[in-house]
C-alpha cells in the first residue's frame, strides 16, 4: 500500500507524563498511537503485583489514561497499540472491554500472548516477541492491541506491517521500521528530553512534546512532533536516542537485524529528520528472554560526615557497623561532596552510604538500621544520619537468557476471539556476522608510547595530546554529546561529535583505554568499543557495571543514565582549533 503511516508515541515508561495520550490525540493527525510501559524493572514490579493479586500484572495507569481518551481515539480512527499488558495482556484486554461498556463505547480489542515462559524457579520469564502478532490483530480489525513483552520497536513495526503488507523477506523495510520504533519508544527522549545540549533547545527543554514517526512503504521515515509542542527534533536529538541502550552495529530483533551503521540522518525541515538507508539482515534463531527473580532483602542508611578527618570518620563507622551486624552483604560508598573551608554544614559534608543485602529479612531490616542509629552518640564527632531506621525491602535480580524462536507459542488473539498462531520467521541466522568491537585506533604520533595509549602513572585528567597540535583545557562536553543507559547488569555509553572535524579527532582520541582513564570505575570491567561513522559516534558497552541489574544495584546512578554526562564533565586537553558549536544539519554516510 502507498501513503504515509503516522505513528505517535505517548509513553516511554511506566510513570511517564500522564497527559501525553490526550496531548497526542488532540495535537494533530495520527493513524496509530503507541505506548511503551515495560522495562526490566517494570516486569519485576508487575510480578510483585501479581503475587498479591493474580488478576493484576498489567500497567494500571494505562487504564486511567485510556478512560479520558478512548472515545476520542475511536471517533478519529486512531488505533492504539501498547505493551501495557505486561504479564497479563488478556486481563488488560478484558479490563478495556469493561471500561468501554461503562463509557457506552464499542471497541474491538485484540491481544498478543505467548511471551510468558514456564520457569518455576523465576518470578517472571518473558520472551521478547516480534511484530507479526500485532499486525495480525490490526488486520483482524482491532481498535486497540494489547501485548505483553514484545520488543519496544515492535509497537511501531506491527502497524507498519499491517499497513504496507511487508513479508518476512522485506528485511530492509523491517529494519527501517525497527529503527523508527527504537527512536520513538522512549517518548520525549528523541524530541529534546535528556539531551546533552538542552540549553540550545527553543524552550530550554522545559516540556518537550512526544514524537511521531511518519513511515513510508520502503521503511524509511521522518521523525517529527506535533506543531506547537516543546523541545525540538534535530539530527542531534535523533542521534542521541539512536545511541540509547544499544550495543554493536547489529541491532538484534526477533523479526530482523537492523544495521545501525547504515542509518542515514538528514534534516527535512523544522522539527523533521529523515531516517533512511537502513539495511536489514535475517534475525537470529533465538529470542531474548528476560528473567526476574527476588534476590533477597536490602536496606540503606546514610551517615553525614562533616568537616575534618573525613576518611577517618568513615573508617570508624565502617568498623562499628561491621562489628554490630557482621560483614556479610555490607557495602560502603563514600561520596566526597565536602568542600574545604565551607561556610555551611551541607557544603562541608561528605556522605557515607551503607547498604546491606541479605536473604534474611530480619538481619537486613531493623537489626541493621537500628544498629546504625545507635551510633548517634557513640561514633565520630558531628554524627548524624539522613533517615530514620526502617525495615528492609525486597529486591530483584535480572538475567537474560535465550530460547529457540520455534519454542515460543506466539499467538494473536483477534477481536473475534479467534486465536491465530504466529509462526517464527522462515529464515534466520545464528549470531550476526557484524564487525567485532572496533580496535582502539592509534592516535596521531603513535610512535610516542604516551600518544599510543601507554599512560601508566599519567594523570587521567590529562590524556596525551598529539605532538605539535595546540590544546586547551576544557570539559570534553564542549565538543561532544553523550547518551547512556542500562541493559541488565551492563551499561552503554554513546558519544557523538558535533562536527566532521571533531569526529576526525574523537575517533582516534576516545579509545577504550582512555575511557578507562576518564571513568575509573570502568577500569576493571570488560569494555567493548564500536564506531558508527554515519552518526559521527562511538558506542561503548561496559559489562557488569550495574551488577545484577537495576533492581539490585546500589550504585548512586543505578541505571547509568548519568554516565554520559559524567564523561562530558571531565576536563581534558582539547585541540585548540576545535571550537564549540552546534552540528551541521546533515549526517551523511561515510565508509569506516
Amino acid at each position: 500500500m502507498s501513503g504515509v503511516l503516522r505513528v505517535g508515541n505517548a509513553s516511554g515508561f511506566y510513570g511517564d507524563r500522564f497527559s501525553a495520550w490526550r496531548e497526542m490525540l488532540d495535537g494533530g493527525e495520527l493513524d496509530v498511537l503507541t505506548g511503551d510501559y515495560l522495562a526490566e524493572l517494570t516486569m519485576l514490579i508487575l510480578g510483585r503485583d501479581r503475587l498479591r493479586d493474580p488478576s493484576l500484572g498489567y500497567a494500571k495507569t494505562f487504564l486511567r489514561q485510556l478512560e479520558g481518551c478512548l472515545g476520542t481515539a475511536l471517533d478519529r480512527g486512531v488505533r492504539i497499540v501498547t505493551n501495557a499488558g505486561g504479564l497479563n495482556p488478556a486481563g488488560l484486554a478484558a479490563a478495556i472491554g469493561s471500561l468501554a461498556d461503562r463509557l457506552g463505547l464499542t471497541v474491538r480489542v485484540g491481544h498478543v500472548e505467548g511471551d510468558a515462559l514456564p520457569r518455576p524457579d523465576a518470578l517472571t520469564a518473558n520472551a521478547y516477541l516480534g511484530a507479526y502478532g500485532i499486525a495480525a490483530c490490526l488486520d483482524g480489525g482491532a481498535d486497540v492491541v494489547v501485548t505483553g513483552r514484545v520488543t519496544d520497536a515492535s509497537l511501531v513495526v506491527g502497524p507498519a506491517i499491517a499497513r504496507f503488507g511487508w513479508g518476512r523477506d522485506d528485511l530492509d523495510a523491517l529494519a527501517g521500521a525497527t529503527v523508527a520504533g527504537h527512536l520513538v519508544e522512549c517518548g520525549a527522549q528523541v524530541t529534546g528530553g535528556n539531551f546533552s545540549f538542552f540549553t540550545e533547545l527553543p524552550d530550554g527543554g522545559h516540556r518537550p512534546g512526544f514524537p511521531i514517526a511518519e513511515l513510508h512503504p520502503d521503511g524509511s521515515c521522518v521523525i517529527t512532533k506535533h506543531p506547537g509542542t516543546g523541545g525540538a527534533v534535530t539530527v542531534e536529538t535523533v542521534t542521541a536516542q539512536l545511541l540509547y541502550e544499544v550495543g554493536g552495529p547489529a541491532y538484534l530483533g526477533p523479526d530482523v537485524v537492523a544495521r545501525l551503521d547504515t542509518v542515514e540522518l538528514s534534516a527535512a525541515g523544522p522539527d523533521r529528520v529523515r531516517v533512511s538507508g537502513v539495511r536489514g539482515a535475517p534475525p537470529p534463531d533465538t529470542l531474548k528472554v528476560g528473567v526476574n527473580n527476588l534476590g533477597g532483602f536490602r536496606n540503606s542508611m546514610t551517615f553525614v560526615l562533616c568537616g575534618l578527618d573525613i576518611p577517618a570518620k568513615a573508617a570508624l563507622v565502617r568498623g562499628q557497623v561491621e562489628e554490630a551486624v557482621g560483614t556479610e552483604g555490607l557495602e560502603f560508598t563514600l561520596a566526597r561532596t565536602d568542600h574545604p573551608d565551607a561556610t555551611d554544614t551541607e557544603a562541608a559534608s561528605a556522605l557515607l552510604h551503607v547498604h546491606l543485602r541479605d536473604g534474611d529479612r530480619a538481619r537486613a531490616g531493623r537489626a541493621f538500621s537500628a544498629a546504625a542509629v545507635e551510633l548517634a552518640l557513640a561514633s565520630y564527632p558531628g554524627c548524624t544520619l539522613t533517615t530514620l531506621p526502617g525495615d528492609a525491602t525486597p529486591y530483584g535480580v535480572f538475567t537474560a537468557d535465550t530460547v529457540p524462536q520455534d519454542a515460543v507459542p506466539h499467538v494473536a488473539v483477534l477481536p473475534s476471539g479467534e486465536r491465530l498462531p504466529v509462526p517464527p520467521p522462515p529464515r534466520t541466522a545464528g549470531a550476526p556476522d557484524g564487525p567485532a568491537p572496533a580496535a582502539d585506533p592509534p592516535p596521531p604520533g603513535s610512535a610516542d608510547p604516551a600518544a599510543a595509549g601507554d599512560r601508566r602513572g599519567a594523570d587521567p585528567g590529562r590524556p596525551a595530546a598529539p605532538a605539535g597540535r595546540p590544546t586547551r583545557r576544557a570539559p570534553l562536553g564542549e565538543l561532544v554529546g553523550a547518551r547512556s543507559g542500562d541493559k541488565g547488569g551492563d551499561a552503554n555509553l554513546g558519544v557523538w561529535a558535533r562536527t566532521d572535524a571533531t569526529w576526525s579527532w574523537l575517533r582516534g582520541w576516545l579509545t577504550e583505554a582512555r575511557l578507562r582513564e576518564l571513568l575509573p570505575e570502568t577500569a576493571p570491567l570488560a569494555v567493548e568499543r564500536y564506531e558508527l561513522p554515519n552518526l559521527r559516534a562511538v558506542n561503548f558497552v561496559v559489562r557488569g557495571l550495574l551488577g545484577q541489574g537495576v533492581a539490585a544495584s546500589t550504585r548512586f546512578d543505578p541505571q547509568a543514565k548519568a554516565l554520559g554526562e559524567l564523561l562530558r564533565s571531565r576536563v581534558v586537553d582539547l585541540p585548540a582549533d576545535l571550537a564549540p558549536g552546534a552540528a551541521g544539519t546533515t549526517t551523511t554516510r561515510e565508509e569506516p
